[in-house]
């Protein structure tokens, strides 16, 4: 009961209710985009970790094309291409990104794990997802594209955006506005792909 009074009373949930976003982290991605710049029109956009698809309104709002990642059914959205898959198994996606789309323009992530309640379980969990999102980026971006994802902050944070760096040209981490106060979730924003290195 008091979950659902926090709801209620949360300035972003109760916008997104009006605005017609399916959940207040529509209002995180604008934030991104607004200072960023991440997403063109006429992009190609995946988002991984899609349902239930606030992410996925920004997109098309933006006058880009989505390709919604999920193992939930997203509820149908015009200008939107669904895969089922576990972006924690990458290869898997990768392929089935490759196969509707090739290259894309952008790679975007607000996946969480679980929470167990245990922040160090929770934290390095966190990071095992970004890390998957970022090998999905690196084998489905074109060169110069941008990438976005959410991660718990902690003691694993700055290694992980140096691995994102090694690819990428300008990495940021970035705190939206929307963000609840209590959450120890970060955004990190990194733009202009390097291109995938030959092995």
């Amino acid at each position: 009961m008091k979950d659902i009074v926090k709801k209620q009373q949360d300035y972003y949930y109760r916008k997104a209710k009006f605005e017609g976003y399916r959940s207040r982290a529509s209002y995180k991605l604008l934030q991104i985009q607004e200072r960023y710049r991440v997403v063109r029109r006429g992009d190609i956009v995946v988002d991984l970790g899609a349902a239930p698809g606030g992410w996925l309104q920004v997109i098309r709002h933006l006058n880009a094309t989505a390709i919604a990642v999920d193992l939930q059914q997203i509820e149908p959205l015009e200008g939107v291409t669904s895969i089922r898959a576990d972006i924690t198994a990458p290869e898997t996606v990768i392929k089935k990104i490759q196969e509707i789309k090739g290259q894309v323009d952008v790679v975007i992530s607000d996946a969480a794990p679980n929470l167990s309640g245990v922040w160090s379980l929770d934290h390095a969990r966190s990071i095992d997802i970004s890390r998957s999102a970022l090998k999905i980026a690196t084998c489905v971006l074109k060169t110069g594209g941008n990438f976005v994802v959410k991660v718990f902050q902690g003691d694993l944070f700055d290694p992980f955006t140096r691995e994102v760096g090694a690819h990428f040209s300008f990495v940021k981490a970035f705190n939206p506005r929307a963000s609840r106060k209590q959450s120890a979730e970060i955004y990190i924003v990194a733009k202009r792909y390097a291109g995938k290195r030959e092995a």
